[in-house]
């Protein structure tokens, strides 16, 4: 059993895909392409934003917003503690100090009381400038993102939306990658929108920002690559990516309600037997994973090795919250639903192209092993 089934997606798009390749290779289009910029137009029109820009991965995307609004040494950039390092890493890198809020015991998303609670400590202590607000979807379950704007509105920070797991989801309306100043979004191939490889996007309305990242992601060029006028880095989406995303792109929405009907499944058997994910009000979630939270450690470690003895593949998603990891000091106060979710959650195989059959053998090992 595969845990995201990419080899029946790739049955769906290999004639359309196979076509593009061809030709990006006759043609010697590796780099900017027009496949990129054709792209670049969908997913600004798909998400709702005015600009686009295709990037190296959904770290550099994120790297080139903080860039863009000149985070660095002194800035306090708030973050869940329980997210991909990559959400904060960047900013961290730039000399930034990531300040850690709480997550929702349910949707497992930032807390906007957390987050309250964090702006003010930092602002009481006077030592570093409140600068900007991470809001993750995580697991592909938008943020409260009315209750965050209205937060970052009050406290004047900037609002970036990591939609790396959110592509396809939508928020009261919005699609996710359009909340926040600024969005990122990663299109690692797991993802629910993912490439054969590393890719990543920003989105943005505001025309000065979005010129920035386009020299930023280009060594800092100026009228030319060879013109640089500031200090950038190099984080170009490759044609043969796009030319994937493209051809995944026809079948997003059908893929989504798809993932809906996946979901819906799998809460009626586990209703009542273990915890699933409370999607936030207002949303559809692109369930880049599907998680559960076990009663203790103790018992997801029982059940995850009950899955495996009987064949069904499970993930960890994630071990560790970010304020006990080693890189930030291991020392970054205590968030007690951060960490319960680290050491009771595990995902289990969930993608369009599983089969009934095969969500039944998934549901039979979780509750034979509870």
């Amino acid at each position: 059993m595969e845990f995201i089934n990419l080899k029946k997606q790739y049955e769906l798009i290999r004639p359309t895909l196979t076509a593009k390749l061809d030709d990006i290779m006759a043609q010697a289009h590796f780099i900017g392409g027009p496949e990129v910029g054709e792209l670049e137009d969908r997913l600004a029109g798909y998400v709702g934003r005015k600009y686009c820009h295709g990037c190296g991965n959904g770290t550099e995307a994120l790297q080139l917003a903080y860039m863009a609004y000149g985070i660095g040494v002194g800035d306090a950039v708030f973050c869940p503690a329980m997210t991909f390092i990559a959400s904060v890493e960047p900013a961290a890198m730039l000399g930034a100090t990531p300040v850690f809020c709480d997550i929702e015991p349910d949707t497992y998303n930032l807390s906007p009381d957390s987050l309250r609670e964090q702006i003010e400590r930092v602002e009481r202590e006077g030592v570093l400038r409140p600068r900007a607000v991470v809001a993750v979807d995580f697991l592909g379950n938008p943020a409260r993102f009315d209750e965050i704007s209205e937060i970052c509105r009050e406290h004047g920070l900037l609002l970036i939306e990591d939609a790396a797991q959110g592509t396809g989801a939508s928020y009261k309306g919005g699609r996710c990658g359009s909340f926040g100043d600024i969005a990122c979004t990663s299109f690692f191939p797991s993802k629910p929108l993912g490439c054969y490889g590393d890719g990543g996007a920003v989105f943005t309305n505001n025309e000065e920002v979005s010129e920035l990242i386009s020299s930023l992601k280009v060594h800092g060029k100026g009228s030319s690559k060879y013109d640089n006028v500031r200090i950038g880095m190099n984080s170009r989406l490759d044609t043969v990516q796009a030319a994937v995303l493209l051809a995944k792109m026809d079948l997003l929405d059908d893929e989504m309600k798809k993932r809906q009907q996946v979901a819906a499944r799998y809460w009626d058997a586990f209703e009542g037997k273990i915890q699933t994910p409370k999607i936030t009000e207002g949303s559809a979630s692109s369930f880049a994973q599907f998680v559960l939270i076990a009663e203790s450690q103790e018992q997801r470690d029982a059940v995850v090795a009950a899955m495996k003895a009987a064949g069904v593949p499970s993930l960890i998603y994630y071990p560790k919250p970010l304020h006990q990891m080693k890189a930030f000091g291991e020392s970054m106060g205590h968030f007690p639903n951060a960490e319960r979710y680290a050491q009771c959650n595990f995902g289990i195989p969930f993608s369009p192209y599983i089969t009934e059959e095969e969500q039944g053998q998934v549901v039979s090992a979780v509750l034979s092993a509870l």
